[in-house]
């Protein structure tokens, strides 16, 4: 689409359609080449709007006949539009004949070929590539499809619901008739053809109902789908135990594709998935990917109820759904990792994740409310903001009326909507009204405004202790910057769980001035205005505020607290969260003030010694000390500052890295002895953990080695990277070897290639690792540009694009903003020739340039540029355009 055709859509001009789609029948006659779709939809007229021409969406695809209850009717297309006049005003049949070409569709939207299969992708928009239709999320039609096909290249035909017949036909082909008889969105629309083979499991649900699961991948990986298939069967059974929902098709299945642009898709009844989120081997998946299919299949279940039997009436509804089902499979997640420790270290993980990618996207040129205002591709707005704040929002409303009481909510909310297109603020006010008498219903009005507000709030607090009085007061402040379109923002809703600790540490009786009695010792404060106070009686000792447990609110907290409080908090806070907070905060004091000091990072005793009992701590498990010995990121660290510099950001990052493995060189080797985990694999809660601390103190230990010359330890390394029998140890190993540029990571990284050439994702890792390496003397950025030329990389798999670009542009900070500005002309080659093939997958790495005008000189200038050079590309697409063009409102 050239420059000046796209056009802003505005949530405030919304309207319901004026025709509704009750059925649609469609036949496909399957072929890379050219697939005949054929689309007989049952219309009727919206008689709450005004008449007018039916007006459908379509996009690269060829009509052939337009029918209106059988006979020819005359048309037009306008602006992507097939239009029709004259329709009749009694409900009448539309059918039409398209023709469409899967094998040239590299955008992955829509009806596409991947590996000699056919597979589709609607969200948000790509079901107007395979036929002309009413492509909004508002309109909802139960589905019939019958699709033919050559049987010895796509003996596997699926699509949505229930498999109703299936035969063979003449000339070697074959047909398979589906059934959905849940009324669905066309973004929910899925049509797989392929070779496949399946894993299936039957089972019985708590409803007395017999159902067939099924995993659906190429030949070859059915060994790999295990876990893929256990996690489907734990997110069954969990969303019946805790929320009444159950499975309501008499099949579930998942298929797994190897180029994809997302993680997954919820289709109703047929999930299609990246592979990354389904195969895994101990041998070829790491902790972390195990980790990441339970929780990517759970979310794509729990979205049969929260976006599929309910969805959004419009896409700036986004987060209605995806909000949502975010909270529900972290609380999944945390479910299944059974012991609070591990409850606990998963959501210390999710809040690091929504600090290092939502928090910059807050405070970035594509700052936009959970539910946004405005857009010009949709696609643009499947952000952190929409996913993982708008989660936080979520969690919010449990903490204001309680677990069972969100409950009763969501309970209400199924009983008011099911089957129904509705808005975020039909959810909120459910689960208030449900909750009568809580918080939330008393403030909801204001506390929707986390819905309507960009940008990320400011909480401030100052507490006094007055011994004479026995008391703490303590004071709570709220505050908002500026961001695009909203220079002045209102005060929010935010719950603040907090508690006082002793500083021998004891958990001090919580009692506000005018109650009877104190109420425990942790309790939830409510800060709805600007500013508020808050007195606590009977406090015999001062007290350290520990404040935002859980990390209650998406907040930034400045709580103003010395050292000693957070050593004291460190050492004692029950909170398990907010005791990684205080480490982490006591590392990041050290480190801004390094970076704005022209002065040398010296580490002083009291930080390593804290930092030492952490590590050796007898009770503390193996993943919290992992977690809270982990410096924070150089992304999250240049968030705290005004003007970056990338390269002393990097530079005082290193130098604490170094002197942590250098002060604390026994300790790791300790730990590194005392956490192996012995027997077969498993990645349950425990043993990642163990593996997780492992694998940091050989990589401090590999790391003290290279500064001094020792060659012990790079050796045991590269045994262990030999040796491992799982991919988590040989790839923490290899990943060692490569952080410290020992001399054993080149052959390491050779043979690595030579085991696992043959398996994409593991390749994908490969490529991953190299380019996100800590940059040394420009050794890293040399090599990313070498990766490109390797005959394993390709631009049109988003796994293995995002596994080089992204990896260095995004994950890289120092390898990415050089000096020399040759990062940004490699960012602004890969963009314009990636937006040529899949600009939706452009537009996602262009967002690396959003905080660019936070650089200091001359990284700042030279980013202008390569943003300029990028926006000067005549037939850019508007995904991209929408990106670039805000960034540059910056300027």
């Amino acid at each position: 689409m050239r420059e000046g055709t796209a056009h802003l859509i505005r949530r405030e001009d919304y309207t319901a359609p004026a025709y509704w789609i009750r059925t649609v029948d469609l036949t496909f006659e399957l072929d890379p080449v050219k697939t005949l779709v054929i689309n007989r939809m049952q219309i009727e007229r919206n008689a709450d709007q005004p008449v007018q021409p039916l007006r459908l969406h379509g996009e690269d695809i060829t009509v052939t006949r337009v029918l209106v209850n059988g006979e020819s009717v005359s048309f037009r297309t306008e602006d992507g539009q097939l239009v029709i006049d004259t329709l009749p005003d009694a409900p009448f049949s539309l059918e039409i004949r398209n023709i469409c070409a899967p094998d040239k569709n590299t955008k992955l939207s829509g009806l596409y070929q991947s590996g000699g299969g056919l597979f589709t992708q609607c969200e948000a928009e790509g079901f107007r590539r395979i036929t002309y239709f009413l492509d909004r999320p508002d309109v909802m039609a139960v589905y019939t499809v019958t699709m033919r096909a050559s049987k010895a290249d796509y003996p596997v035909l699926l699509s949505n619901g229930n498999l109703v017949e299936y035969g063979d036909l003449d000339r070697g082909r074959h047909f398979a008739k589906w059934h959905d008889p849940f009324p669905k969105p066309s973004y929910l629309f899925a049509l797989v053809a392929a070779d496949l083979v399946a894993r299936e499991q039957h089972i019985r649900t708590r409803a007395g109902k017999n159902h067939l699961l099924q995993v659906y991948v190429r030949r070859g990986d059915l060994e790999k789908t295990e876990h893929a298939m256990n996690s489907l069967i734990a997110s069954v059974v969990w969303d019946e135990a805790r929320f009444k929902l159950p499975l309501d098709l008499e099949r579930f299945m998942i298929v797994a594709v190897g180029d994809f642009n997302m993680g997954a898709m919820e289709n109703k009844g047929l999930n299609i998935f990246n592979t990354k989120f389904v195969l895994a081997t101990p041998a070829t998946a790491t902790d972390v990917d195990y980790a990441g299919i339970e929780s990517v299949v759970g979310h794509e279940y729990f979205h049969n109820w929260t976006g599929n039997r309910i969805t959004c009436r419009d896409w700036f509804q986004l987060s209605l759904k995806e909000g949502l089902t975010v909270f529900r499979d972290q609380e999944f997640s945390m479910d299944m990792a059974g012991s609070a420790t591990a409850r606990a270290v998963k959501r210390i993980e999710d809040v690091r994740q929504l600090r290092q990618i939502q928090f910059p996207e807050d405070a970035g040129s594509m700052a936009h409310p959970v539910r946004p205002d405005s857009y010009v591709e949709i696609n643009n707005f499947y952000t952190a903001t929409v996913y993982e704040k708008g989660a936080e929002v979520v969690r919010m409303m449990q903490t204001l009326v309680g677990r069972d009481g969100f409950a009763r909510g969501m309970t209400l909310y199924f009983e008011r909507f099911d089957g129904q297109a509705v808005t975020c603020d039909d959810f909120a006010q459910s689960i208030a009204d449900a909750n009568p008498d809580s918080e939330l219903a008393r403030q909801l009005p204001q506390f929707k405004r986390w819905y309507s507000q960009a940008g990320t709030p400011r909480l401030g607090s100052r507490g006094r202790f007055d011994a004479p009085s026995r008391t703490y007061t303590l004071s709570l402040e709220q505050s908002a910057l500026p961001s695009p379109g909203q220079a002045d923002k209102e005060p929010c809703v935010i719950p603040v769980a907090m508690g006082l600790v002793g500083r021998d540490g004891r958990a001090i009786p919580l009692q506000l001035e005018g109650e009877a009695a104190p109420v425990g010792t942790e309790r939830v404060l409510v800060l709805n205005q600007a500013r508020n106070f808050y007195t606590f009686v009977n406090v015999d000792v001062e007290p350290v505020p520990s404040l935002l447990r859980g990390f209650s609110a998406p907040v930034v907290l400045n709580d103003h607290l010395a050292d000693a409080d957070l050593l004291t908090l460190l050492q004692h806070d029950p909170d398990p969260f907010n005791r990684w907070e205080a480490g982490q905060r006591l590392a990041l004091n050290r480190l801004l003030a390094a970076i704005g000091s022209d002065t040398p990072l010296e580490l002083d005793a009291a930080f390593t010694d804290a930092l030492r009992a952490v590590l050796r701590h007898p009770e503390l498990d193996a993943a919290f000390k992992d977690l809270t010995l982990t410096l924070p990121s150089e992304t999250y660290l240049a968030e705290q500052l005004p003007v970056v510099d990338p390269q002393k950001v990097h530079a005082v990052r290193e130098s604490m890295k170094l002197q942590l493995a250098q002060a604390l060189r026994d300790d790791w080797a300790w730990a590194f002895d005392h956490h192996q985990v012995a027997g077969g694999y498993s990645p349950d809660a425990v043993s990642s953990g163990k593996r997780a601390l492992v694998n940091l103190s050989l990589s401090m230990l590999c790391l003290a080695s290279a500064a001094d010359g020792d060659t012990v330890w790079p050796g045991r390394a590269y045994q262990r990277f030999k040796d491992a029998g799982n991919m988590t140890d040989r790839l923490g190993a290899l990943g060692a070897l490569t952080a410290s540029h020992a001399e054993l990571a080149e052959p390491a990284l050779e043979r690595f290639h030579a085991l696992f050439k043959g398996d994409a994702l593991v390749i994908d890792k490969w490529f991953a690792l190299q380019a996100s390496t800590p940059e040394k003397d420009g050794r890293v950025f040399a090599r990313a540009k070498q990766l490109l030329k390797h005959p394993d990389f390709s631009l049109k798999n988003p796994n293995r694009a995002r596994s080089l670009i992204s990896a260095l542009c995004m994950n890289n900070p120092a390898a990415f903003h050089r000096a020399d500005a040759a990062g940004y002309v490699f960012w602004a080659d890969r963009i314009i020739e990636l937006d040529s093939i899949n600009p939706q997958l452009a537009a996602r790495m262009a967002r690396v340039m959003d905080r660019w005008s936070a650089l200091a000189e001359p990284y700042r200038a030279a980013a202008h540029t390569a943003l300029q050079r990028v926006a000067a590309k005549a037939d850019l697409s508007n995904d991209v355009r929408e990106i670039i063009g805000r960034a540059l409102q910056q300027a």
